[in-house]
């Protein structure tokens, strides 16, 4: 297969996604690299010659990634995940009202486009959760215990754009990510951003049957194949407070090997996955030397048909410039 994947720069050297796309070179697959926030995009043009079986994702938030996936799905080429269903996970605002509207557990959420506006919440609301509706990585995450403690707050959080604010879920401090790939589910458990001092080292966890049905309707909810859920374990229950698309997949097993086949399969489906997906029954447990997975041997592991995949043709490309990825540390 010919696949085309858009990185930002600061994921350049990151496990997500330059694993998967050694991986994926090694089976015998063409991978060509975009960097779009480093790049100069002749829209116009940029898919006039794109003959890619599948473009994949792996930007940040309010990055030009997106707008170029948006492009390439315009055009007909399949995308992972698929760009409309990206859109309305990347924009919290947009996330938390489609679903409450289907019946997710997420908080009662407001949205800003000035901080000051976030005044206007009743006081019995507090403590709130203040991010941007653009953020990822837990970037720029704030428990605000007061309106007194906002207004201090107001100059920090001028510049980030649209601002949501949640209601505070009470919680021991750990939050549950959840991590669909490949039709499965894998849980682990980390230490919350809202609490820096608690010790929790991230590690897999047990999957419960509520937990593990909420992430999967998430997925369908939100219409993602590769993503994750952000669930906290309130006094009423699970809560979602994150949904992404294409995580970092940390602590799932053979997560590299996993990430590429689903890649492969749904460029070779053409489409997303139907069937929600299911908990993996050894998500938590070490990976046995006898499950390891076989050498490489330059064959697709995902091909239906059991043919040979084609030969890799050139090194990592974009168009007609090649792009070379930096084979550094993994992040």
């Amino acid at each position: 297969m010919k696949l085309c994947f858009l990185v930002e720069e600061q994921y350049r050297h990151d496990g997500m996604p330059v694993e998967v796309i050694r991986r994926l070179t090694s089976w015998g697959h063409q991978v060509d690299v975009l960097r779009p926030g480093g790049s100069l995009l002749r829209m116009t043009e940029a898919l006039q010659c794109a003959a890619h079986d599948a473009w994949v994702l792996k930007t940040v938030s309010g990055g030009p990634g997106l707008t170029l996936l948006e492009a390439a799905a315009v055009a007909g080429t399949t995308t992972i995940n698929d760009a409309r269903s990206i859109r309305g996970v990347r924009d919290k605002a947009l996330a938390a009202a489609i679903g409450r509207s289907q019946g997710l557990p997420l908080p009662p959420t407001y949205a800003a486009a000035r901080p000051e506006l976030l005044a206007e919440i009743p006081e019995s609301t507090y403590p709130i959760v203040v991010k941007p509706a653009d953020g990822s990585s837990g970037r720029a995450v704030h428990l605000v215990t007061s309106p007194n403690r906002l207004t201090r707050m107001l100059p920090e959080l001028a510049g980030e754009g649209m601002l949501i604010a949640q209601p505070y879920v009470p919680n021991s401090g750990v939050d549950i990510k959840v991590y669909g790939v490949g039709g499965e589910l894998y849980a682990t458990e980390r230490r919350s951003p809202l609490h820096p001092d608690h010790a929790a080292p991230e590690r897999p966890v047990p999957l419960t049957d509520e937990v593990a049905a909420i992430a999967a309707r998430a997925g369908a909810v939100y219409g993602l194949d590769l993503y994750g859920v952000d669930v906290v374990l309130g006094p009423d229950g699970p809560v979602v407070v994150d949904v992404n698309d294409f995580p970092s997949f940390r602590q799932v097993p053979d997560a590299t090997a996993r990430v590429a086949r689903a890649v492969l399969a749904l460029a070779a489906r053409g489409s997303r996955v139907t069937e929600p997906a299911q908990p993996a029954e050894a998500a938590a447990l070490p990976r046995l030397p006898e499950q390891r997975e076989a050498p490489d041997t330059g064959a697709s592991p995902s091909g239906s048909s059991g043919a040979p995949a084609a030969p890799a043709t050139s090194p990592l490309r974009s168009g007609s410039a090649q792009v070379l990825l930096a084979a550094g540390k993994n992040g």
